[in-house]
């Protein structure tokens, strides 16, 4: 299967506003913790031209350190979210965890 660059763009809007519906979850615990907005707004970036695949990808993987770094089980998989979602301008294909991590978060979230 291959993907054209719309295709592309559209995965990455839609994991985009799915990442951001799961952020507060994880600055609710986090709050002086930007790794995983800064992934966002990089890939918000990328989108527009502005940030380079490395840039975003960078960002990606700053994220996923955050989750590692927190205790919170939610703001955990919020953070993953929010790194798969920049993680999609580097591979399409992330974008299906962005979906599950963020139903993660939100459960998790739900059962404190």
């Amino acid at each position: 299967m291959s993907f054209t660059d719309a295709d592309h763009l559209i995965a990455a809007e839609k994991a985009h506003a799915e990442a951001l519906a799961v952020l507060p979850i994880f600055e609710r615990v986090e709050p002086d913790d930007h790794r995983p907005r800064l992934a966002l707004e990089t890939l918000t970036e990328w989108m527009k031209g502005e940030a380079t695949v490395s840039q975003v990808r960078q960002a990606a993987f700053d994220a996923h350190e955050a989750a590692r770094d927190v205790g919170d089980e939610a703001a955990r998989f919020a953070a993953r979210t929010c790194g798969q979602a920049a993680s999609v301008a580097h591979v399409i294909t992330h974008a299906p965890h962005v979906t599950r991590y963020a139903a993660k978060a939100k459960a998790a979230a739900k059962a404190r």
